[in-house]
């Protein structure tokens, strides 16, 4: 069985999301005010080979002209995409409505983690995200990311 089929079989809501996704990110504090807020551009990958049955590339730009690129596969263990890298570690799975749930713990922000929620269209062209954080026991800022498909 190649990865995309396992992934196919345990998480079959995270294959919708293949492609090349264009959006902004929104970072809110808990009373709701802006704290940033930067454009993305996203590409979800599912190789039939290799170490990572998902790759996710992310390119972002801030209206100053500060840029971050970020790449980072996701390997399969059981039902469960599990990340490991220097900015996050975590786990994704699927519910029983396709939507896909994260939650990463952030190597990169000391005391913080966030949950995610991502939700895609009937129609598959665009999809959002909603990350809750928190940091040293207690909810800390929301980002909120709406992106528009742009390529299969």
């Amino acid at each position: 069985m190649t990865n995309r089929e396992a992934l196919a079989a345990a998480m079959p809501a995270m294959l919708l999301h293949e492609g090349h996704w264009d959006g902004w990110y929104r970072h809110l504090d808990r009373a709701g005010v802006l704290l940033d807020a930067h454009k993305v551009a996203t590409w979800c990958e599912f190789p039939d080979t290799g170490p990572w049955h998902y790759i996710q590339h992310n390119a972002l730009t801030w209206d100053d002209g500060r840029t971050a690129t970020y790449e980072f596969g996701g390997a399969l263990h059981g039902d469960r995409l599990v990340w490991e890298t220097d900015r996050f570690a975590g786990h994704g799975w699927q519910t029983g409505d396709d939507i896909v749930m994260l939650r990463l713990d952030r190597r990169d922000v000391p005391g913080a983690y966030y949950t995610e929620m991502i939700t895609i269209a009937p129609d598959h062209r665009s999809r959002a995200r909603t990350w809750e954080w928190y940091r040293d026991g207690g909810p800390w800022k929301r980002t909120l990311c709406d992106e528009r498909r742009v390529a299969k």
